[in-house]
């Protein structure tokens, strides 16, 4: 399994996610600025993965900062990583977890400070890799068997510190013996699905096969999709997903065919402060992701460009939402609320 994310010498080490596949480099950010560049450039994405490097982010910065106006510097570190990317929920979730933790340890010697953030930091990464494991789990039943399971941009190893959320369900899956094979969305214009699903999941030796992302409904009208399984990067109170830009698409394929759509995130995914999918921010990116191909223009001068980088898909289209605390189904607002509490 892929180490996506770690702490070395007091560094914050993750593997470079926009030269893969082509190139496994690792980057060592010694700064807390160092790593809100990472995030922000997407050298490490997925939900749950930014919130990992927001919690180590914090840490570092607090190992370098000085004893004077440490509150200050302090809010600093968590503003910067905070301004990164809007939409995944995790990333402000991690950071106000360290919050909390610099406020139980405020004013005590500066060594114990950094102490304890670090510590928060490590315990953030590990928790987060035995989350994944128990989402596969419960996420493994659901998976047909001797079925084609369908994916959309990359929620595995990846996207998270390790195992993954909605690659997580697939290898539990085949864990538990069942004969399945993968169909990963290329997941246009970042093509996190060709360039790092299928990479992942050839590590692992699972049969994976790459498609277009406008082919998803003509192979779920097949017959041969048992089910879709993708991540998310907020989920609202009613169950309303956002998720990599097309999963709306693909949801609602999977409605029309009769294939089951399920969501595999942590607890720490649901946002339950915002009562539906229309209150989820959504991250804007750079116009060149899709006018431009690995450096190469691919379009007109001038071209006029909308690139969300995330959709919502609403609850009505979700089968079920996995969760390391058990399954939620319709109606979510209640089923959502029993989990957390």
């Amino acid at each position: 399994m892929v180490e996506t994310i770690q702490w070395i010498n007091d560094t914050v080490v993750m593997i470079d996610q926009t030269r893969l596949p082509l190139e496994e480099n690792y980057v060592s950010c010694r700064t807390y600025e160092e790593v809100a560049e990472a995030i922000r450039r997407m050298t490490i994405r997925g939900a749950p993965a930014i919130g990992v490097a927001a919690a180590m982010g914090v840490a570092v910065g607090i190992l370098h900062a000085s004893e004077t106006d440490l509150d200050a510097q302090m809010a600093e570190i968590c503003a910067t990583l905070a301004a990164t990317r809007p939409t995944a929920v995790n990333l402000f979730w991690a950071i106000d977890r360290m919050k909390r933790i610099y406020a139980g340890v405020a004013g005590k010697p500066i060594a114990e400070v950094r102490r304890r953030l670090v510590e928060e930091a490590l315990l953030v990464r590990e928790e987060d890799i035995a989350v994944c494991r128990a989402i596969g789990h419960h996420g493994a039943a659901l998976v047909p068997a001797q079925k084609t399971v369908l994916t959309h941009c990359n929620a595995g190893a990846l996207a998270t510190a390790g195992y993954g959320t909605a690659l997580g369900v697939i290898r539990a899956a085949v864990e538990a013996g069942k004969q399945i094979d993968v169909f990963a969305d290329e997941t246009r214009p970042f093509l996190q699905g060709a360039r790092l699903t299928v990479w992942e999941l050839q590590q692992d030796g699972i049969p994976t096969t790459l498609i277009t992302d406008n082919m998803a409904g003509h192979f779920m009208k097949s017959g041969r999709i048992g089910c879709v399984v993708v991540g998310a990067d907020r989920i609202a109170a009613n169950g309303d997903v956002a998720n990599k830009v097309g999963t709306y698409s693909v949801a609602v394929l999977a409605k029309e065919n009769g294939v089951p759509f399920f969501v595999a995130a942590p607890i720490s995914t649901l946002d339950l402060s915002l009562a539906s999918g229309n209150a989820i921010p959504i991250e804007q990116r750079a116009a060149e992701e899709v006018t431009h191909l690995f450096g190469q223009r691919v379009a007109p001068q001038g071209t006029s460009v909308e690139n969300p980088a995330f959709d919502v898909t609403p609850a009505r289209y979700v089968a079920a939402i996995i969760t390391e605390k058990g399954v939620a189904r319709a109606p979510y607002e209640e089923s959502l609320r029993k989990l957390v509490s």
